[in-house]
Protein backbone atom coordinates (compact mmCIF):
# COMPACT_ATOMS: atom_id res chain seq x y z
CA UNK A 1 0.00 0.00 0.00
CA UNK A 2 1.45 3.46 -1.09
CA UNK A 3 1.14 6.35 0.39
CA UNK A 4 -0.43 9.89 -1.23
CA UNK A 5 -1.32 13.13 -0.48
CA UNK A 6 -3.96 14.42 -3.25
CA UNK A 7 -4.70 18.64 -2.82
CA UNK A 8 -7.20 19.61 -5.11
CA UNK A 9 -11.01 20.65 -5.36
CA UNK A 10 -13.92 19.00 -4.67
CA UNK A 11 -17.08 20.22 -6.01
CA UNK A 12 -20.48 19.86 -6.67
CA UNK A 13 -21.48 17.97 -9.76
CA UNK A 14 -23.79 18.32 -12.20
CA UNK A 15 -23.87 16.24 -15.53
CA UNK A 16 -26.43 16.28 -18.11
CA UNK A 17 -26.36 14.18 -21.22
CA UNK A 18 -27.92 16.20 -24.33
CA UNK A 19 -27.80 14.86 -27.75
CA UNK A 20 -25.57 17.96 -29.39
CA UNK A 21 -23.45 20.60 -28.89
CA UNK A 22 -23.55 23.16 -29.30
CA UNK A 23 -27.08 22.77 -27.80
CA UNK A 24 -30.44 24.30 -29.38
CA UNK A 25 -32.43 26.67 -27.31
CA UNK A 26 -35.61 24.91 -25.58
CA UNK A 27 -37.56 26.21 -22.95
CA UNK A 28 -38.33 22.74 -21.53
CA UNK A 29 -37.05 18.97 -21.59
CA UNK A 30 -37.73 16.09 -19.65
CA UNK A 31 -35.45 13.03 -20.67
CA UNK A 32 -35.40 10.28 -18.20
CA UNK A 33 -31.89 9.12 -16.88
CA UNK A 34 -30.24 12.20 -18.39
CA UNK A 35 -29.05 14.68 -15.27
CA UNK A 36 -26.63 13.18 -12.55
CA UNK A 37 -25.64 15.06 -9.84
CA UNK A 38 -22.61 14.18 -7.29
CA UNK A 39 -19.21 15.53 -5.65
CA UNK A 40 -16.55 15.50 -8.52
CA UNK A 41 -13.86 17.82 -9.12
CA UNK A 42 -9.97 16.24 -9.62
CA UNK A 43 -8.94 16.11 -6.47
CA UNK A 44 -12.00 14.24 -5.21
CA UNK A 45 -11.59 12.01 -8.21
CA UNK A 46 -8.13 11.42 -8.10
CA UNK A 47 -8.02 10.53 -4.45
CA UNK A 48 -11.14 8.53 -4.59
CA UNK A 49 -9.38 6.29 -7.44
CA UNK A 50 -6.36 5.73 -5.42
CA UNK A 51 -8.51 4.43 -2.74
CA UNK A 52 -10.07 2.20 -4.37
CA UNK A 53 -6.76 0.77 -6.02
CA UNK A 54 -6.14 0.22 -2.08
CA UNK A 55 -3.57 3.46 -1.69
CA UNK A 56 -3.71 5.10 1.82
CA UNK A 57 -4.69 8.58 0.63
CA UNK A 58 -4.40 12.13 2.59
CA UNK A 59 -6.96 14.03 0.36
CA UNK A 60 -6.46 17.68 1.40
CA UNK A 61 -8.88 20.53 -0.24
CA UNK A 62 -11.66 22.97 1.32
CA UNK A 63 -15.15 23.32 1.14
CA UNK A 64 -18.12 25.73 1.90
CA UNK A 65 -18.45 26.27 5.72
CA UNK A 66 -22.25 25.92 5.16
CA UNK A 67 -21.49 22.28 4.11
CA UNK A 68 -20.56 19.31 6.44
CA UNK A 69 -18.37 16.12 6.15
CA UNK A 70 -21.39 14.14 6.37
CA UNK A 71 -22.37 14.86 2.92
CA UNK A 72 -19.19 14.20 1.31
CA UNK A 73 -19.53 11.05 3.35
CA UNK A 74 -22.74 10.27 2.10
CA UNK A 75 -20.98 10.15 -1.87
CA UNK A 76 -18.33 7.90 -0.01
CA UNK A 77 -20.47 5.74 1.02
CA UNK A 78 -22.52 5.18 -1.93
CA UNK A 79 -19.19 4.43 -3.98
CA UNK A 80 -18.48 1.82 -1.71
CA UNK A 81 -14.74 3.98 -0.95
CA UNK A 82 -13.99 4.79 2.28
CA UNK A 83 -11.73 8.06 2.14
CA UNK A 84 -10.67 10.01 5.04
CA UNK A 85 -12.57 13.82 5.16
CA UNK A 86 -10.30 14.69 8.09
CA UNK A 87 -8.40 17.23 6.08
CA UNK A 88 -11.29 18.84 3.96
CA UNK A 89 -11.80 21.98 5.68
CA UNK A 90 -14.76 24.30 5.69
CA UNK A 91 -13.20 27.39 5.04
CA UNK A 92 -15.14 29.17 1.90
CA UNK A 93 -17.94 31.09 1.45
CA UNK A 94 -19.60 28.86 -1.33
CA UNK A 95 -19.73 25.56 -2.47
CA UNK A 96 -17.31 24.83 -5.70
CA UNK A 97 -19.74 24.06 -8.14
CA UNK A 98 -19.98 22.94 -12.70
CA UNK A 99 -22.69 21.86 -14.80
CA UNK A 100 -20.93 19.60 -17.51
CA UNK A 101 -23.18 19.56 -20.30
CA UNK A 102 -21.65 15.81 -22.21
CA UNK A 103 -22.55 14.90 -26.17
CA UNK A 104 -20.98 12.17 -27.63
CA UNK A 105 -17.39 12.64 -26.48
CA UNK A 106 -18.04 16.48 -26.30
CA UNK A 107 -18.14 18.57 -23.38
CA UNK A 108 -19.06 22.03 -22.50
CA UNK A 109 -18.36 23.13 -18.50
CA UNK A 110 -19.68 26.18 -17.04
CA UNK A 111 -17.58 26.59 -13.43
CA UNK A 112 -18.15 28.41 -10.25
CA UNK A 113 -15.52 28.10 -8.06
CA UNK A 114 -16.60 30.42 -5.26
CA UNK A 115 -14.03 31.91 -3.45
CA UNK A 116 -11.33 28.58 -3.42
CA UNK A 117 -8.75 30.85 -5.59
CA UNK A 118 -8.40 33.63 -2.73
CA UNK A 119 -8.92 30.99 0.41
CA UNK A 120 -4.98 29.71 1.60
CA UNK A 121 -5.22 25.98 3.02
CA UNK A 122 -3.18 25.37 6.19
CA UNK A 123 0.34 25.08 5.46
CA UNK A 124 0.70 23.48 9.08
CA UNK A 125 -1.31 20.20 8.07
CA UNK A 126 0.51 20.24 4.76
CA UNK A 127 3.50 20.13 6.16
CA UNK A 128 2.77 17.64 9.35
CA UNK A 129 1.12 15.07 6.48
CA UNK A 130 3.04 15.50 3.78
CA UNK A 131 6.50 13.82 5.25
CA UNK A 132 5.74 9.91 5.18
CA UNK A 133 3.91 10.57 1.93
CA UNK A 134 5.21 8.35 -1.60
CA UNK A 135 3.97 10.75 -4.09
CA UNK A 136 2.17 14.19 -4.30
CA UNK A 137 -0.20 14.53 -6.17
CA UNK A 138 -1.78 18.17 -6.95
CA UNK A 139 -3.75 20.40 -9.19
CA UNK A 140 -2.64 23.78 -10.05
CA UNK A 141 -4.54 25.58 -7.69
CA UNK A 142 -3.89 28.56 -5.60
CA UNK A 143 -4.69 26.79 -2.44
CA UNK A 144 -1.97 23.87 -3.37
CA UNK A 145 1.22 26.15 -4.06
CA UNK A 146 2.84 25.77 -0.50
CA UNK A 147 3.22 22.10 -1.30
CA UNK A 148 5.38 22.80 -4.01
CA UNK A 149 8.23 24.03 -1.65
CA UNK A 150 7.10 21.49 0.91
CA UNK A 151 7.43 18.57 -1.55
CA UNK A 152 11.26 19.90 -2.01
CA UNK A 153 11.85 20.52 1.41
CA UNK A 154 10.90 16.53 2.06
CA UNK A 155 12.49 15.17 -1.46
CA UNK A 156 8.71 13.96 -2.53
CA UNK A 157 7.98 13.02 -5.85
CA UNK A 158 5.18 15.74 -7.01
CA UNK A 159 2.80 14.90 -9.85
CA UNK A 160 0.68 17.35 -11.29
CA UNK A 161 -2.75 17.09 -13.26
CA UNK A 162 -2.68 20.68 -15.65
CA UNK A 163 -6.01 21.83 -16.78
CA UNK A 164 -5.17 23.42 -19.48
CA UNK A 165 -1.75 24.52 -21.15
CA UNK A 166 -3.10 27.02 -23.61
CA UNK A 167 -0.82 30.13 -24.03
CA UNK A 168 -2.10 32.60 -22.22
CA UNK A 169 -2.86 30.44 -18.98
CA UNK A 170 0.85 29.10 -18.63
CA UNK A 171 1.91 32.43 -16.36
CA UNK A 172 -0.11 31.21 -13.68
CA UNK A 173 0.82 27.87 -13.59
CA UNK A 174 4.99 27.90 -14.25
CA UNK A 175 5.75 27.83 -10.61
CA UNK A 176 4.03 24.41 -10.47
CA UNK A 177 5.51 22.87 -13.67
CA UNK A 178 8.83 23.88 -12.80
CA UNK A 179 8.56 21.74 -9.74
CA UNK A 180 6.57 18.99 -11.02
CA UNK A 181 8.14 15.75 -11.09
CA UNK A 182 5.04 13.93 -13.13
CA UNK A 183 2.37 15.81 -15.48
CA UNK A 184 -0.55 14.97 -16.85
CA UNK A 185 -1.90 17.03 -19.93
CA UNK A 186 -4.78 16.71 -22.02
CA UNK A 187 -4.65 17.57 -25.66
CA UNK A 188 -8.36 19.22 -25.49
CA UNK A 189 -7.28 22.59 -24.98
CA UNK A 190 -3.80 23.26 -26.14
CA UNK A 191 -2.79 24.84 -29.41
CA UNK A 192 -1.26 23.13 -31.66
CA UNK A 193 0.43 19.34 -32.27
CA UNK A 194 0.45 17.19 -28.68
CA UNK A 195 4.31 16.17 -29.80
CA UNK A 196 5.09 19.58 -29.71
CA UNK A 197 3.62 20.39 -26.50
CA UNK A 198 5.67 17.26 -25.00
CA UNK A 199 8.76 18.71 -26.45
CA UNK A 200 8.43 22.07 -25.52
CA UNK A 201 7.79 20.56 -21.93
CA UNK A 202 10.70 18.41 -22.02
CA UNK A 203 13.02 21.28 -22.80
CA UNK A 204 11.64 24.14 -20.90
CA UNK A 205 10.65 21.75 -17.67
CA UNK A 206 12.88 18.90 -17.59
CA UNK A 207 10.48 16.73 -16.12
CA UNK A 208 10.67 12.99 -15.47
CA UNK A 209 7.32 11.53 -16.93
CA UNK A 210 4.66 13.70 -19.29
CA UNK A 211 1.53 11.83 -20.21
CA UNK A 212 -1.10 13.43 -22.83
CA UNK A 213 -4.49 12.81 -22.93
CA UNK A 214 -5.66 12.28 -26.25
CA UNK A 215 -9.30 10.94 -26.09
CA UNK A 216 -10.39 8.51 -27.55
CA UNK A 217 -7.01 7.79 -29.16
CA UNK A 218 -5.29 7.16 -26.31
CA UNK A 219 -2.41 8.43 -24.40
CA UNK A 220 1.60 9.58 -25.42
CA UNK A 221 3.90 9.00 -22.65
CA UNK A 222 7.14 10.53 -22.60
CA UNK A 223 10.36 9.37 -20.25
CA UNK A 224 12.85 10.78 -19.39
CA UNK A 225 14.94 7.75 -18.53
CA UNK A 226 14.82 6.26 -21.88
CA UNK A 227 13.70 9.31 -23.80
CA UNK A 228 11.06 7.49 -25.21
CA UNK A 229 7.91 9.15 -26.46
CA UNK A 230 4.78 6.37 -27.28
CA UNK A 231 1.77 6.52 -27.98
CA UNK A 232 -0.70 3.85 -26.74
CA UNK A 233 -3.84 2.99 -28.32
CA UNK A 234 -7.08 3.32 -25.95
CA UNK A 235 -8.49 0.25 -24.91
CA UNK A 236 -12.17 -1.22 -25.34
CA UNK A 237 -13.76 -3.06 -21.88
CA UNK A 238 -17.40 -1.89 -22.13
CA UNK A 239 -19.67 0.43 -24.18
CA UNK A 240 -18.64 4.12 -23.79
CA UNK A 241 -21.52 6.26 -21.86
CA UNK A 242 -19.44 9.23 -20.62
CA UNK A 243 -16.05 10.29 -20.55
CA UNK A 244 -16.04 13.25 -17.62
CA UNK A 245 -13.45 12.31 -15.14
CA UNK A 246 -11.16 10.18 -17.80
CA UNK A 247 -8.18 11.95 -17.30
CA UNK A 248 -8.40 11.90 -13.54
CA UNK A 249 -8.74 7.89 -14.08
CA UNK A 250 -5.90 7.89 -16.22
CA UNK A 251 -3.13 9.94 -13.71
CA UNK A 252 -4.14 8.24 -10.72
CA UNK A 253 -4.20 4.65 -12.39
CA UNK A 254 -0.50 5.49 -13.51
CA UNK A 255 0.53 7.05 -10.30
CA UNK A 256 -0.94 3.41 -8.44
CA UNK A 257 0.81 1.31 -10.71
CA UNK A 258 4.13 3.21 -10.86
CA UNK A 259 5.09 3.98 -7.29
CA UNK A 260 4.26 0.63 -7.11
CA UNK A 261 6.74 -0.77 -9.52
CA UNK A 262 8.91 2.28 -10.79
CA UNK A 263 8.08 0.32 -14.70
CA UNK A 264 6.38 3.49 -16.47
CA UNK A 265 5.49 1.84 -19.61
CA UNK A 266 3.64 -0.98 -17.86
CA UNK A 267 1.59 1.30 -16.02
CA UNK A 268 0.50 2.96 -18.36
CA UNK A 269 -1.34 0.40 -19.98
CA UNK A 270 -2.79 -0.46 -16.01
CA UNK A 271 -3.76 3.16 -16.62
CA UNK A 272 -5.44 2.80 -19.75
CA UNK A 273 -7.55 -0.33 -18.97
CA UNK A 274 -8.73 1.55 -15.72
CA UNK A 275 -9.77 4.28 -17.26
CA UNK A 276 -11.90 2.77 -20.23
CA UNK A 277 -13.63 0.97 -17.37
CA UNK A 278 -14.53 3.95 -16.07
CA UNK A 279 -15.99 5.17 -19.46
CA UNK A 280 -19.05 2.78 -19.38
CA UNK A 281 -20.39 4.86 -16.12
CA UNK A 282 -21.62 8.64 -15.48
CA UNK A 283 -20.23 10.78 -12.81
CA UNK A 284 -16.59 11.44 -12.42
CA UNK A 285 -16.22 9.63 -9.39
CA UNK A 286 -17.69 6.43 -10.70
CA UNK A 287 -16.61 3.39 -12.44
CA UNK A 288 -13.08 2.18 -11.24
CA UNK A 289 -11.25 -1.11 -11.29
CA UNK A 290 -10.04 -3.52 -8.79
CA UNK A 291 -6.65 -4.41 -9.18
CA UNK A 292 -7.72 -7.64 -9.97
CA UNK A 293 -10.32 -6.75 -12.48
CA UNK A 294 -6.93 -5.19 -14.69
CA UNK A 295 -4.94 -8.22 -14.37
CA UNK A 296 -7.74 -9.80 -15.58
CA UNK A 297 -8.29 -7.29 -18.80
CA UNK A 298 -4.53 -6.85 -19.31
CA UNK A 299 -4.37 -10.86 -19.55
CA UNK A 300 -7.02 -10.83 -22.60
CA UNK A 301 -5.97 -7.81 -24.64
CA UNK A 302 -1.68 -8.30 -24.30
CA UNK A 303 -2.12 -11.78 -23.64
CA UNK A 304 1.44 -11.15 -21.16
Amino acid sequence: MSKFMVAGFVQLETIVNVDELPLPYKEFDSIPDSVNSGMGGAGFNEAMALRWLGDDVDFMSMIARSMSRRQIQAQLKMADVELSTDYVLPMLDGMPTAVILYAKGRKQTFEDVKDIRTVEYDIDLFESQIQDKDMVLISNCNFCRPLLKLAKKYNKPLALNVRSMRAEKIANKEDFLEAADIVYISDDDIDGDPYDCIDECRKKYDTEIIIMGLGSRGVILYTREDNSVIEYNSVKTHEVVNTVGVGNAVFSAFLHYYVKTGDAKDAIKNALLFSSYKMSFVGTSNGFMTEEQIEQWRNLIWKE
